[in-house]
C-alpha cells in the first residue's frame, strides 16, 4: 500500500505554453519558462504573420520529449463585442482591419487602402469618373 502511494504517474506535460515574444521576426524568440530562440512561426494556409516583441503567444510542443516547439497563435489585441460564430477578424498595427461577416458584409479599415489589379464592383468594372480624383 506505501509502495502504490509512492509510484504515481507522472504529471503529464502539457502539449502547449503561453509565453511572451523577446524577438520579433520569422524565426521568435518566446520566453515560456526559460527562453528558446529561433522558433518557427505557423499561421492559416494563406496568412503570413510575425508577432511583434512583447505578444502574448501560444507556443506549441511537440516531437518525442516536447522539445520541437512553434509559435502558432497570439492572443488578438482588440476583439470585437459583436462577432459571431464563422467570421473573420483580421487586424494589424495602426488600427487597420478587414472583417469577413455572417451576412456577406466585408469591412475594411485602414489608414490608406490600396488596390492593384482591376476592381469591379457590382460585376461592373470601376474606373474614377472625371469628377473624382485620384491620389
Amino acid at each position: 500500500m506505501w509502495l502504490s502511494k509512492q509510484m504515481r504517474p507522472e504529471a503529464a506535460a502539457s502539449g502547449a505554453d503561453l509565453g511572451v515574444t523577446t524577438i520579433s521576426g520569422r524565426q521568435v524568440g518566446v520566453v515560456t519558462r526559460g527562453e528558446v530562440r529561433d522558433l518557427p512561426v505557423y499561421g492559416p494556409g494563406g496568412y503570413l504573420w510575425t508577432p511583434a516583441n512583447g505578444s502574448a503567444v501560444l507556443v506549441v510542443k511537440g516531437g518525442p520529449g516536447g522539445e520541437e516547439q512553434c509559435v502558432a497563435g497570439a492572443r488578438p489585441a482588440e476583439d470585437p463585442a459583436d462577432i459571431r460564430p464563422g467570421e473573420v477578424y483580421i487586424y494589424g498595427p495602426g488600427g487597420n482591419a478587414v472583417y469577413l461577416r455572417q451576412d456577406g458584409g466585408v469591412e475594411i479599415r485602414g489608414e490608406r487602402v490600396s488596390i492593384t489589379g482591376k476592381l469591379t464592383v457590382n460585376g461592373q468594372a470601376w474606373a474614377p469618373g472625371e469628377t473624382e480624383k485620384e491620389e
